[in-house]
């Protein structure tokens, strides 16, 4: 696994939060997707300018590369019921528990084993099992691990033939739970160019491309270029030590193709820049890269923890959206522009009223 040694800082938890009021988190994705709200934040002098999102092609040059996660999100919070537990003699005996037993998929540790969150616990101890749709899914509890987690094996019972099958049976999409509205089409907290199943949440700074904007970007010659992170409790995990050096992230799977390295590598060494859509493709260049921004082929773990005093190695610029108080997504975006910088622009945004977190409107920091 990827890790990478923490900058000395005395940096608190407090020292990331900003006031923001609930009419602020946006509820419902823009249609269309690229007519979202885009803040562009100039590093250099601090400066903020105000467009939408389609404006993005007019900062974008066309040395430039790209880079997005083409991770797309599973429906991973599936709800069933215990149908064994472990006795005090470690037999697995039947249950009469009727309460519902809800499953979030985190992470697939390998083939039919995942990380997950269970609620509630106690319905899901080890030796328990449980079913999901009369029969169609069958979870054994193997363990706990870090973090209250559960590890799961899956079986596929009856009527499906595997286990993502499965899923798009008795599976929900897993919106974050400050979205309290019912998405109406599940493939609007889908990037349009998601392809390898695995997360258990969107990056959602890609929710602003459409495949026409794709192309004008591509038209102006600028590489596009897909890397993977499989989202899991590592990018929304909050953090709850006051230092925030004591943080641990939990670990997300990466991958980096050969053909990817050497596409970025041949570009940023003829003077290209590295932008990367989303700070999950920000976390698996940085994850990958050497000390002299040269970016290698990967397919491991990552656990790398971005705050104010890292290094960047390779990225250049940044297309994200407006994370939440305190999180790491913030703490990374303040590396890269500087905290008190990044809070001001953040309590701009909450004046002129953009939108928030998942749904909501984007920033370009370059």
């Amino acid at each position: 696994m990827i890790t990478n040694k923490l900058p000395d800082t005395d940096l608190l938890l407090s020292d990331f939060h900003y006031d923001l009021p609930e009419d602020r988190i946006a509820q419902t994705p823009a249609e269309p997707r690229d007519s979202s709200r885009l803040m562009v934040l100039n590093r250099a002098d601090g400066s903020l300018e105000h467009r939408i999102f389609r404006d993005i092609i007019d900062y974008l040059r066309p040395t430039d590369t790209l880079v997005v996660n083409d991770t797309r999100v599973i429906p991973a919070r599936i709800v069933g019921h215990r149908i064994l537990r472990r006795d005090g003699t470690g037999a697995q005996v039947p249950t009469d528990s009727t309460g519902p037993v809800e499953l979030l998929l985190l992470k697939q540790r390998e083939n039919d084993v995942w990380e997950t969150l269970a609620g509630p616990g106690k319905r899901a101890k080890p030796g328990d099992v449980l079913d999901f749709g009369d029969g169609i899914l069958r979870a054994d509890i193997l363990e706990v691990i870090e973090g209250g987690c559960r590890l799961v094996r899956f079986t596929v019972q009856r009527g499906a033939d595997s286990f993502f099958a499965a899923l798009d049976l008795l599976g929900t999409m897993p919106l974050p739970p400050y979205i309290t509205e019912k998405l109406a089409d599940p493939e609007r907290y889908q990037t349009v160019y998601s392809k390898h199943l695995g997360s258990a949440a969107a990056p959602t700074a890609g929710l602003h491309f459409t495949p026409e904007l794709l192309d004008r970007i591509r038209d102006k010659g600028i590489e596009i270029v897909p890397v993977l992170l499989h989202v899991g409790l590592g990018t929304f995990r909050p953090v709850k030590e006051d230092r925030i050096a004591d943080h641990e992230m939990h670990s997300e799977y990466i991958r980096v193709t050969e053909e990817a390295a050497e596409t970025v590598n041949r570009r940023r060494a003829a003077g290209g820049r590295v932008i990367a859509v989303g700070t999950t493709s920000c976390r698996v260049l940085e994850s990958a890269a050497d000390e002299n921004g040269i970016l290698h082929p990967v397919s491991t773990d990552t656990g790398i923890f971005i705050y104010p005093g890292y290094r960047f190695r390779i990225v250049d610029a940044l297309i994200t959206n407006f994370h939440l108080p305190e999180s790491t997504l913030l703490m990374l975006v303040s590396a890269l522009a500087g905290r008190e910088t990044i809070l001001r622009a953040y309590r701009t945004a909450v004046e002129m009223k953009y939108r928030f977190f998942s749904f909501g409107d984007a920033m370009f920091i370059q």
